[in-house]
C-alpha cells in the first residue's frame, strides 16, 4: 500500500505541476499578466500540491503584506514551497534548479532569482537583484542564508551578504523558522531529489510548523545576523524535530 501511495503522489504531482506550468506560461507569456496574478497561481499550486503529497502545516505568526526580505533555515526541497503557500515574493535558488523538467522552466516565469554560487560575479549581481525586487518591483524576496540544507539542532554559518544588502538598501528583514517533526523530512548528505522523496512520500503526514518572526532594520549587518539567527534558532528549539514522533 505505501508503495502505491509514492506512486500516486508522483503521478499527481508530476500531472498537476505540468498544468500548473502551461497555466503560468499562457498567463505570463501569451497574456502578458502581472507578476502579481502569476504568483496567485504559484501559490495555488503551493497548497494543493503540499496536501496532495502529505504534508500538513501549521503556521505561527503573519508575514507583512509591505514587501521584505523573509531568512529562513533551511532543511528541505519543501522549503520554498511551504513559504509560498502564503507569500508572493522571489525565491533565491541554485541555478542547477532552472534544469529540472517543469519546475525549473515553471519558476523563471513565476518569479525566481537565479545565483550560481561558485561564482562571485553572480552573488553579487543576485545580492543587487535582491534589492531592486524589493525596493523597485515591490516584491518580497526569500532566501536561505545557510546557502544549503542543514539536519543540525540550530543553523550553519550563514552567508554575509543577505544581511550587508539589508542593512545597505535598509531593507525590512524577517525570520523564518521551518520546524519539521520528524528527523526524517531534512534533505542531507548525498541523497537525490527522487531517493529522499520516495521514502518520505510513503508516510502518509509531513509535519511541519512555519514561524513568521518580527520584522527588523537597520544599518549594522552584524546584528541583523545575530537577531535572524537568534530568533530562528529559538523557535527550532521550541519545535524541535524527533525521529519518527509518534
Amino acid at each position: 500500500m505505501r508503495y502505491l501511495l509514492v506512486i500516486y503522489r508522483f503521478i499527481f504531482f508530476c500531472v498537476y505541476t505540468a498544468r500548473i506550468v502551461a497555466e503560468v506560461y499562457w498567463q505570463r507569456v501569451w497574456l502578458r499578466a502581472r507578476m502579481q496574478r502569476v504568483m496567485a497561481v504559484r501559490r495555488r499550486w503551493a497548497n494543493k500540491v503540499l496536501a496532495g503529497v502529505g504534508v500538513r502545516a501549521s503556521v505561527e505568526g503573519i508575514p507583512p503584506e509591505f514587501p521584505c526580505l523573509y531568512l529562513a533555515n533551511h532543511r528541505s526541497y519543501l522549503d520554498p514551497i511551504l513559504l509560498l503557500r502564503q507569500i508572493y515574493a522571489y525565491p533565491v535558488a541554485k541555478s542547477e534548479l532552472a534544469s529540472w523538467p517543469l519546475i525549473g522552466k515553471g519558476a523563471r516565469w513565476a518569479g525566481i532569482l537565479y545565483v550560481q554560487r561558485e561564482r562571485d560575479g553572480s552573488r553579487v549581481s543576485t545580492l543587487k537583484a535582491i534589492a531592486d525586487t524589493v525596493l523597485e518591483r515591490k516584491c518580497s524576496v526569500i532566501l536561505f542564508p545557510e546557502g544549503t540544507t542543514s539536519g543540525l539542532p540550530g543553523m550553519l554559518p550563514l552567508k554575509k551578504g543577505a544581511f550587508r544588502t539589508a542593512a545597505k538598501w535598509d531593507l525590512p528583514v524577517v525570520p523564518v523558522a521551518i520546524c519539521f517533526e520528524n528527523t526524517d523530512d531534512f534533505w542531507v548528505g548525498k541523497t537525490t531529489f527522487i531517493q529522499h522523496a520516495w521514502k518520505r512520500f510513503q508516510d502518509k503526514t509531513i509535519r511541519v510548523t512555519i514561524c513568521y518572526g518580527p520584522v527588523t532594520t537597520g544599518k549594522d549587518s552584524d546584528a541583523l545576523e545575530q537577531e535572524a539567527r537568534q530568533w530562528i534558532e529559538q523557535k527550532l528549539q521550541q519545535f524541535p524535530a524527533v525521529l519518527n514522533p509518534a
